[in-house]
C-alpha cells in the first residue's frame, strides 16, 4: 500500500486543524475587541473656573493649552461672572477656582467659612486699570479729582453731564460713561481708588460685565469716557485713546512699565485666582492649578499685563501643594499696593475685625 494517500490526508488534517486554530485566535480577538468597547470609559474630569472679566484673557490661554496636553480626561470649563459672581459661585462650592480682580472681601469669607470652604489666594499678575476716551476726544489727562467729580453719586443741581463742567477748556461734549457692572471687582476697586468709597458711584452710566461693550460704546461715543484693564485697551488702541491720570505728582501714563515699577497709581492692582482648598483633593484641580502657576509669567506677557518675580511664583505654588489657605488682605482692598510691597505681606486666615466699643453702663 503506497503511503502518498497516508501523507494527503496528514496534509489535510493539518489544513483542517490550522483553520481552526486562526479561526479561534480571531474569534477570541474579536471578543476582546467587543469588551474593550463596552468597557465603561473612565468619566471625563472637570475643573470650573469663573469669575473677573479681567483675569478671563488670560485664564481662557491658559485653559486652552491646559487642553490641548490634557483635553480628553479633563475638561476646564470657563465662566464670566465677575469677580463678585464668581465668589458667589465659589463659596456655594459651584466653582473650583475663580478669577478675581480685588482681593476677598469680607462677606465672602463669611460665606465661604458657613460653606466650609477653605481659599488659597494666589496672586497672579499686576494690571492698571485704563481709563479711555474716544479717539477724537483731545482730552489727554485727567485729575484723580476730575475723575472722582466725574463718577462720584451725584447732588441734585449740581450733576456733570458734558466735559466742560469738568473743566472749562474741555471740548464741549456731553459726558457718556461706560463702566464694569456692580459685581465687577474693577468696579469695586475704581470706586475705592477714585471716590474713595467702594461701590460709591452715579448710576446714570452703562455697565457690563463685557469690556468689549465699553469699547463698542467710548469708540463709537464722541463724549465717551469707559476703564477697564489695561490689556483690553492694548488690544484696542487703534480705536481709543488711553488717558494719563495725574495723583498729584504729574500725568502718569497707564504703561506697562509704570505699572511695574508702582508708579500707575492708585489704578495699579494686582489680580489674582483663589483655589478651593476641598477641590484641591482633585487630582485634576490640583493638576490644573499648577500648571496655571508654571504658564502664567509667559503668558502674561503675550496678554498685557505685568507677571510677578520668578520666585513669586515658586512661593505660590507651594501654597497650592500645602493647601495653605488664608489672604494677606483681610478682608480690605489692595488700593496703592505695589508688587515689592506684595511680596512682603503675611497670610492671615481670618479678617480683621474692628473691636467693638465697650457697653454702655445701664441706667440706675
Amino acid at each position: 500500500m503506497s503511503g502518498e494517500p497516508m501523507r494527503q490526508r496528514n496534509k489535510s488534517s493539518l489544513a483542517i486543524v490550522s483553520r481552526n486554530v486562526f479561526g479561534a485566535a480571531l474569534m477570541a480577538l474579536g471578543l476582546a475587541a467587543l469588551a474593550a468597547g463596552c468597557a465603561p470609559r473612565a468619566p471625563v474630569q472637570q475643573v470650573r473656573v469663573d469669575g473677573s472679566s479681567t483675569v478671563f484673557p488670560i485664564s481662557e490661554r491658559i485653559a486652552e493649552a491646559f487642553q490641548i496636553r490634557y483635553g480628553r480626561r479633563i475638561r476646564v470649563p470657563l465662566g464670566e461672572a465677575g469677580t463678585g459672581g464668581g465668589f458667589a459661585k465659589f463659596c456655594r462650592g459651584e466653582a473650583d477656582i475663580v478669577g478675581a480682580s480685588r482681593p476677598i472681601e469680607h462677606d465672602e469669607m463669611d460665606a465661604c467659612g458657613a460653606a466650609g470652604i477653605g481659599f488659597i489666594e494666589v496672586p497672579i499678575v499686576f494690571d492698571g486699570i485704563t481709563v479711555v476716551t474716544n479717539k477724537d476726544n483731545p482730552v489727554r489727562t485727567l485729575t484723580v479729582d476730575q475723575l472722582r467729580r466725574m463718577w462720584q453719586p451725584q447732588t441734585a443741581g449740581q450733576e456733570v453731564t458734558n466735559w466742560r463742567d469738568i473743566d472749562p477748556s474741555f471740548p464741549d461734549l456731553p459726558l457718556s460713561l461706560y463702566g464694569p457692572g456692580t459685581a465687577s471687582g474693577t468696579f469695586d476697586f475704581f470706586t475705592k481708588a477714585i471716590v474713595g468709597e467702594e461701590g460709591a458711584s452715579r448710576t446714570d452710566f452703562t455697565p457690563t460685565e463685557d469690556d468689549n461693550v465699553i469699547v463698542q460704546g467710548v469708540s463709537t461715543s464722541a463724549g465717551g469716557l469707559g476703564y477697564f484693564g489695561v490689556a483690553y485697551y492694548e488690544a484696542n488702541r487703534d480705536r481709543l485713546n488711553a488717558i494719563s491720570i495725574d495723583n498729584g505728582a504729574g500725568p502718569v501714563d497707564p504703561t506697562l512699565a509704570n505699572v511695574g515699577a508702582g508708579v500707575y497709581q492708585p489704578l495699579a492692582r494686582p489680580l489674582f485666582i483663589y483655589v478651593s482648598a476641598q477641590a484641591l483633593e482633585r487630582p485634576a484641580v490640583r493638576q490644573f492649578a499648577l500648571f496655571f502657576l508654571a504658564q502664567v509669567r509667559e503668558e502674561a506677557n503675550a496678554v498685557g499685563y505685568v507677571p510677578l518675580p520668578e520666585e513669586s511664583y515658586a512661593v505660590y505654588a507651594d501654597r497650592i501643594r500645602n493647601r495653605t489657605t488664608g489672604t494677606v488682605f483681610n478682608g480690605e482692598g489692595a488700593v496703592g499696593v505695589t508688587i515689592a510691597e506684595l511680596k512682603t505681606r503675611s497670610l492671615s486666615s481670618e479678617p480683621i475685625v474692628e473691636e467693638a466699643p465697650p457697653a454702655a453702663a445701664p441706667a440706675q
